[in-house]
């Protein structure tokens, strides 16, 4: 049994972890923004203990880091349209802050959340955690990347035992990030592409707790970072085909050229900004940069080193989804 601490523990990700890590027996200390209701349903289950914490607070990290074993750093601003000083104070400072109060408290593993983007645009090559870090120039990855460079200057410099985890694009049950937002998208007949073939990686939520789970304890893991995903990609299209077909909604088949939606996205993004708009475009250039590509990643080091393979099929993983998300009704909600 080990005491285990997650940040972001109500958000996609942290709440699937907080389930895992109930599984296997563990004790849970998870850290809520205060205010946030979702500490309020966490709070209910047997095993859990909430916290009131910012990653912001160092003081506010530095005691929800004491006596524990293993932290899951999965706190980070995770959009793609916010003021620039948020990606810096949550997701850079808030990373060093964790960092700082993990080594304080002596953990024996730190979980840190990245991201397959912190590889940068690369469509020659199959990239894989041998690839250098490279901006795009956008503030999620590049935040992302200042982070992951704080969290191994600490391994490097203070022995922090950090495992770094690299998931592309995660999906299942309960995912209000992607799938959901697709999903109303071409219920509203909305959607549209700019391009074809654009090549997604799934990683299934379940496969992707299941090789965070591994790498917590694994004396292998120390000091090194895996990529993840389902050991297969699909292209966009078919991805949204798929939901279509779940919903009985007619599949979004509009193609626009790539440079169209580039150049609506700056321009959109420079209304915003001058306008001080707090919610998103329509269309950011980050969007269209990530919905626009066929990157291609290798999950074979998880293979290699661990035994780690993807222990759901993405067909099962999609059927999943498809079922939860008919139970919310999205076809009726948001149909014109």
């Amino acid at each position: 049994m080990k005491n285990v601490l997650i940040t972001g523990s109500t958000g996609f990700i942290g709440s699937h972890l907080v389930e895992a890590n109930l599984k296997k027996g563990n004790r849970v200390r998870a850290m809520v923004l205060p205010g946030d209701p979702g500490g309020e349903r966490l709070a209910k289950k047997k095993g859990v203990q909430v916290v009131s914490g910012d990653v912001r607070d160092y003081d506010s990290v530095k005691r929800a880091c004491a006596g524990m074993d293993i932290v899951f750093h999965c706190a980070a601003v995770v959009t793609d349209w916010a003021p620039k000083a948020l990606f810096r104070e949550v997701t850079v400072r808030g990373t060093e802050n964790m960092c700082r109060a993990a080594l304080a408290a002596n953990v024996s593993r730190f979980v840190d959340m990245s991201t397959n983007d912190v590889f940068g645009i690369d469509e020659k090559n199959v990239m894989d955690e041998t690839f250098p870090l490279r901006r795009w120039g956008e503030p999620y990855p590049d935040s992302k990347i200042e982070a992951e460079r704080i969290t191994w200057r600490f391994h490097r410099e203070h022995g922090l035992p950090v495992t770094m985890v690299y998931p592309c694009w995660v999906f299942g049950p309960g995912d209000m990030t992607f799938v959901y937002p697709l999903a109303e998208a071409i219920v509203k007949k909305d959607l549209l592409f700019w391009r074809r073939d654009v090549i997604v990686w799934p990683a299934y939520i379940e496969n992707l707790v299941d090789l965070l789970m591994l790498i917590s304890t694994d004396e292998r893991a120390v000091g090194n970072g895996y990529l993840v995903h389902d050991g297969e990609y699909v292209t966009l299209q078919n991805f949204c085909k798929g939901i279509a077909a779940a919903l009985g909604a007619p599949p979004a088949t509009l193609h626009i050229p790539y440079f169209a939606a580039y150049a609506v996205s700056f321009v959109m993004e420079m209304i915003w900004k001058a306008m001080g708009k707090k919610e998103r475009p329509l269309l950011t250039t980050y969007v269209v940069k990530n919905l626009g590509s066929r990157f291609k990643f290798s999950i074979d080091k998880a293979a290699r080193e661990l035994g780690w393979r993807p222990k759901i099929a993405y067909s099962e993983g999609f059927a999943r989804t498809m079922e939860w998300l008919k139970t919310l009704g999205v076809e009726k909600t948001t149909a014109k």
